[in-house]
């Protein structure tokens, strides 16, 4: 099953993004490579797919884990999160219906 996994930027947090987004891309990039990724990306705190110094205001990320603990369990050892990132993760089942 498909599970959103919602995460809130802490403010001013661009800079530890910046510098923890290879760990970050690379548990991602598994999850790619295991065929299990749907989709991910940041969420641009302005207009604009290249927000420069506004940054970001968080994360969205699809993908397919075995169960809810499964998935609380792998967006709980983000890197984002440990390097304090995220201020707040939220996990919830998806169903994708279209297309």
């Amino acid at each position: 099953m498909y599970y959103l996994i919602i995460a809130e930027d802490n403010p001013g947090s661009l800079s530890l993004r910046l510098k923890t987004r290879p760990a970050h891309l690379e548990r991602l990039t598994a999850l790619k490579d295991q065929g299990r990724l749907f989709v991910a990306g940041p969420l641009p705190a302005v207009d604009s797919e290249n927000p420069g110094e506004a940054g970001f205001t968080g994360s969205a990320i699809i993908a397919e884990f075995s169960s809810l603990a499964d998935a609380q369990t792998w967006a709980d050892q983000d890197p984002y999160l440990s390097a304090g990132v995220y201020r707040s993760v939220i996990v919830r089942p998806f169903k994708k219906v279209l297309p």
